[in-house]
């Protein structure tokens, strides 16, 4: 263990997969933070660490799972003269979910109070779970599967899906309290939840798409409407005159005839 500790390049492993889990579980993030603002504000930080800890420990149990994770990549049948495996049967199903989710929750944000009313009756702590408990399922594997292409060590994945999911818990209520606060951003945020599930579709059916395009899409996006954002509430504040014009002209400042 101490020759492993005193390896610099187990370090350079270790931030480079740290890293890459952080990008990963953006999306993850995202998910988790559109399902708990349906809950009252009181339980909306215990979900999102139940959440997030779900996603560490599913993370940690498939990678004692190793090789039950790359009989997944066996192929099970043809679809369209397309070999599908057990991998890409969660995915298709993960792409699906997200995409039936973020389309069902655009049409609630579209029709305002009323939406929001009937979003809150059906959203219960334990519903809101069970989706988040499924979703982590599918960005876990795909997580799993690209840090077994890059590192194998068993240890150094454990320690960088638990730093990982540490800094994401730290950032998760921020983010959060964002996407609740601007419904512009929501739409963009559930926007990216569709196009993600696009992407595990395509990724399914042996079509990869590089997701740093989907991602640098997104920023971009985030970055254009926070601007947005800023110049109208720019706009929106009362212009405060100079004392000198603002008062009424009186006695000697009235204008002479």
């Amino acid at each position: 263990m101490l020759e492993l500790l005193a390896d610099p390049q187990v370090w350079i492993a270790l931030a480079t997969l740290t890293a890459l889990e952080l990008v990963l579980g953006i999306d993850n993030i995202i998910f988790i933070s559109i399902l708990v603002d349906k809950l009252p504000p009181a339980q909306r930080a215990l979900a999102r660490r139940i959440g997030l800890s779900l996603a560490m420990f599913m993370r940690i149990g498939l990678l004692f799972l190793l090789s039950w994770i790359v009989g997944l990549t066996e192929p099970l049948l043809t679809v369209l003269q397309e070999e599908i495996s057990g991998r890409d049967l969660i995915l298709i199903g993960g792409g699906l979910f997200l995409i039936w989710k973020s389309t069902k929750e655009v049409h609630q944000l579209m029709e305002g109070e009323t939406g929001e009313a009937s979003s809150a009756v059906r959203a219960t702590f334990g519903a809101i779970i069970l989706q988040i408990g499924v979703i982590d399922l599918v960005f876990s594997l795909d997580s799993i599967i690209t840090a077994v292409g890059m590192v194998d060590r068993v240890e150094i994945m454990i320690a960088a899906v638990v730093i990982s999911v540490m800094l994401m818990m730290a950032f998760a209520g921020s983010i959060g309290q964002v996407v609740s606060n601007h419904p512009t951003i929501k739409v963009l945020a559930l926007s990216f939840l569709f196009v993600i599930g696009v992407v595990l579709i395509a990724d399914g059916f042996n079509h990869h798409v590089p997701k740093g395009y989907v991602y640098f899409a997104m920023a971009f996006s985030v970055v254009v409407e926070i601007l947005n954002i800023r110049m109208r509430r720019r706009a929106a504040k009362p212009v405060v005159l100079h004392e000198a014009y603002a008062r009424p002209a009186t006695g000697e400042d009235a204008p002479r005839a």
